[in-house]
């Protein structure tokens, strides 16, 4: 995607996290591990909005990256660190001392985890971030043997245990296993972001297929040569990455053509390369 429709999408993606942010983080009085999360506890002893605190301290440790990470910063977490601090101001606006949607900290914490999940699933995909406690782990990845999720886990438990500051101990508690939950629900989305599907095609109309495969769905498929291990007959097998999507489409057209073929298929959960760019 270009540079405007990335931004876009980041700006949207973040929407999101804000609104997980705002109308669940906060009401469910938990200390989910995240730079907002610090904020709201902060916020007992600060007499500042929320917004104000989260800019602040994604301002504070965006120096603080800049000057023991530098060159590994770019734009986008810039942006992202800033502007999660304005789509708060903008929901303080909006929604003035907003109250639980479920009366239930617990379903709040579980919908935050969910809705910040995709969010940050989102931004993943485009190399971008929300900043915050990224920022945290990553410093720490590079100047102590702490490996990067590691450093995430450790910099959200850090914040969840700040909620004894101002919660009692079943909080802290709470807020230490939605912190832990939340990175696993991250993971679950971004596996479902990049899974694909390796289809292994063996018939005797391969040129049709294979013709199909590269000019109607415009993915790249590879030719093998194989031999049966019944007759020992030479034969080629076609080989393709395709969503889960198109390898439905796939077999729409073979049984449209009532083409005979030996199929398997797999999942694949990530593909490196230049497989998302259309021919």
């Amino acid at each position: 995607m270009n540079k405007i429709k990335e931004y876009v999408y980041i700006t949207f993606a973040m929407g999101i996290v804000a609104v997980a942010v705002y109308f669940f983080l906060g009401p469910s009085q938990l200390a989910i591990g995240s730079v907002a999360g610090l904020a709201y506890v902060l916020s007992h002893f600060i007499p500042l909005p929320v917004s104000i605190i989260t800019l602040s301290i994604n301002v504070f440790l965006l120096v603080i990256g800049i000057v023991l990470i530098g060159k590994e910063f770019g734009a986008k977490t810039i942006y992202t660190t800033i502007l999660i601090s304005v789509y708060l101001a903008i929901f303080e606006k909006l929604f003035p001392n907003v109250q639980s949607l479920t009366q239930s900290g617990i379903y709040d914490a579980l919908l935050y985890s969910i809705i910040v999940a995709l969010g940050q699933a989102m931004l993943f995909k485009t190399n971008a971030s929300s900043g915050g406690l990224d920022i945290v782990a990553k410093i720490l990845n590079k100047y102590t043997p702490l490996d990067l999720g590691t450093s995430v886990t450790l910099a959200g438990m850090s914040v969840a245990a700040s909620s004894l500051l101002v919660y009692d101990l079943g909080t802290m508690i709470i807020s230490m296993f939605w912190t832990y939950a939340n990175g696993l629900i991250i993971d679950s989305f971004i596996d479902g972001f990049n899974r694909k599907k390796r289809v292994c095609i063996i018939s005797d109309d391969y040129d049709r297929i294979r013709e199909y495969v590269l000019f109607n769905m415009k993915r790249g498929v590879s030719m093998v040569k194989v031999i049966g291990g019944y007759d020992q007959k030479e034969k080629m097998e076609l080989q393709s990455i395709m969503t889960k999507y198109e390898y439905k489409r796939l077999l729409n057209f073979l049984e449209k053509e009532q083409i005979q073929a030996f199929i398997t298929i797999s999942t694949t959960n990530e593909v490196i390369g230049i497989w998302n760019q259309k021919r």
